[in-house]
């Protein structure tokens, strides 16, 4: 009777979605170009008390660690999902002190002009809005895609050092809210 039930149970839950992280909702996957990726880990930026955004990690294969991360070779995507208002310019500001934050000047000097590309892709997006949806892709072959409510924004930067520098925003020696950092690297949803 309990092998049935175990049974019954599976045939009856059907395919798993990740829950739900603030009120968003995680999708499993990911498609970025022809590769499908994997949620690795999504949780809350938390900027003091107020709830930012939603930042979700895809990746090939599960990963635990930011060397790890980094060091994938493939298709990779973060996302984000705003939880309320903010400026183009102040969410700009954030980015490029981010990066600020995670490479040294020689890192930053030898990735200028993606840095000046990343930071006009800003001006292009209007105010964001609870909701609103960034994305930020690493595509084999083709580079960093950015896309703001699916529809792509900015320049393709088509340097993996540049995505990398991107990544250690959130997962880097200084990440901008280190209890996401850990969430992202979880390989579970909060």
């Amino acid at each position: 009777k309990i092998s049935l039930l175990v049974l019954t149970v599976g045939l009856l839950s059907g395919p798993t979605f990740a829950d739900t992280v603030a009120g968003v909702k995680v999708d499993e996957t990911a498609q970025v170009g022809t590769h499908s990726l994997k949620l690795n880990g999504a949780g809350v930026r938390y900027k003091a008390f107020f709830k930012v955004y939603v930042a979700a990690l895809y990746l090939p294969t599960p990963k635990t660690t930011t060397a790890e991360v980094l060091a994938l070779a493939g298709a990779k995507r973060v996302t984000l999902t705003m939880l309320r208002e903010m400026s183009n310019d102040d969410l700009g500001e954030r980015f490029l002190e981010g990066l600020r934050n995670n490479l040294d000047v020689a890192e930053r000097t030898d990735l200028y002009n993606g840095m000046f590309s990343f930071g006009r892709m800003f001006s292009l997006v209007p105010r964001l809005k609870k909701g609103d949806v960034l994305t930020f892709d690493w595509v084999p072959g083709t580079g960093v895609v950015c896309q703001f409510n699916d529809k792509k924004i900015g320049d393709t930067i088509n340097d993996p050092k540049f995505y990398n520098a991107v990544l250690k925003i959130w997962l880097g020696n200084k990440p901008a809210d280190e209890t996401l950092k850990q969430k992202l690297l979880d390989d579970k949803v909060e």
